[in-house]
């Protein structure tokens, strides 16, 4: 028999390795001569990195960068097994678990330091980069990420304007006499599963600001200063960028890697996979056991158990999920790709209200699962 663990991370609670390790654990007492394949998966947000890293066999560079506050941390980016791909996540150095509940603030949060892990790569001779844009603390448009880079941002009177999305507005001309040159060489590939575009009602600031810190006061200035630059960026470069889906991910930071770094944005999850190269590991597999935070109605949008599900059903596996919260019916479930689903909270509540004890849960969870498997197993896989 053989059987792959697939899992999102359960997001702030437990990594994807932490949920592969504990389901392979209980796999293992029930079936020891079992192969067992663990491959935890991303869809573009926190844990990409981690993800691509361990699959490919490559390794991390820690350097030394700005904060979305522009404080001193250290960060890291992720190389691939091939040597020649590096990988930067957006949370490493500009993301909200690094500043307080009482920091946030995307009158200042910018992604200064993010440009600064792609130029620390770029000192190293990387030139393929792959960028996963989940959990920003910022709404600058990717200002700050374009200055690291040598971009500079001028107001009406020839003053540099300073970080953060509160100086959007205050753009007047971008100048790329000092850009890095280097980057003419490169191709950047985008991990995302966000579909808002830059501005309006369903637009980066109106949709994630507030998450970011932003009271709806300094939402409407946002918006307003998203809008301005937007402008600005369709001047200096002809390309529209208000209204285009995928844009408004990460503060609009897709929005400035698509307009000035000629970046390709695609799905999160089919990145990932064709990365590890997923068809190829899950060959020959009884059964396969996924999982997130949550199984709602944006499972079907992009995320991991959906781009699972795809590719089983390709090769006629079985695949079962387990998660924090439920919110979907059998019918649907099928209609996902899924035999079945298993939720570790038992009654009304909170995944953040369990937190505490998701280990245990899911331990409890992954047994009663294990004990049905059999079921799975003889009415579900392939002869």
């Amino acid at each position: 028999m053989k059987i792959v663990i697939s899992p999102d991370a359960f997001k702030g609670s437990l990594k994807a390795s932490e949920l592969c390790f504990l389901i392979e654990k209980v796999l293992k007492r029930k079936w020891p001569n079992a192969e067992i394949l663990s491959l935890p998966l991303a869809d573009g947000g926190e844990g990409t990195m981690e993800t691509l890293v361990r699959a490919t066999g490559g390794y991390y560079e820690k350097v030394n960068v700005q904060d979305p506050l522009n404080r001193n941390i250290g960060a890291s980016y992720g190389v691939l097994g091939d040597k020649k791909t590096a990988v930067i996540e957006v949370a490493e150095a500009s993301g909200l678990p690094l500043v307080t509940e009482e920091e946030k603030n995307p009158y200042y949060t910018n992604t200064y330091g993010t440009g600064e892990l792609v130029k620390a790569a770029l000192d190293k001779g990387f030139r393929r980069f792959i960028v996963g844009l989940g959990g920003s603390a910022t709404n600058d448009v990717g200002v700050g990420f374009l200055q690291a880079l040598g971009y500079q941002f001028y107001d009406s009177i020839g003053e540099q304007v300073p970080l953060g999305g509160k100086h959007l507005e205050q753009i007047e001309m971008i100048d790329e006499s000092k850009v890095d040159k280097r980057l003419k060489d490169c191709q950047f590939l985008v991990a995302s599963d966000v579909k808002n575009p830059l501005c309006g009602m369903n637009g980066a600031t109106r949709v994630f600001g507030t998450q970011k810190g932003a009271t709806s006061s300094m939402i409407k200035e946002l918006e307003r200063g998203v809008l301005h630059f937007a402008f600005i960026m369709e001047r200096h470069t002809s390309i529209k960028v208000t209204e285009k889906a995928g844009l408004g991910a990460a503060g609009g930071l897709a929005a400035a890697l698509q307009t000035f770094l000629q970046a390709k944005i695609v799905s999160g999850i089919e990145l990932v996979m064709e990365e590890v190269k997923y068809s190829e590991l899950i060959e020959g597999a009884s059964f396969i056991i996924t999982g997130e935070g949550a199984i709602d109605k944006q499972t079907f949008q992009g995320k991991v158990i959906k781009g699972v599900c795809e590719q089983a059903a390709i090769k006629n596996i079985p695949v079962v999920a387990i998660c924090g919260q439920l919110h979907l019916s059998q019918r649907e479930l099928e209609e996902l790709g899924l035999v079945t689903a298993f939720s570790i909270i038992k009654k009304a509540g909170t995944l953040a209200e369990t937190i505490g004890d998701t280990q245990e849960r899911l331990l409890d969870l992954i047994e009663r699962m294990v004990a049905l498997s059999d079921f799975f197993h003889t009415n579900y896989s392939r002869k």
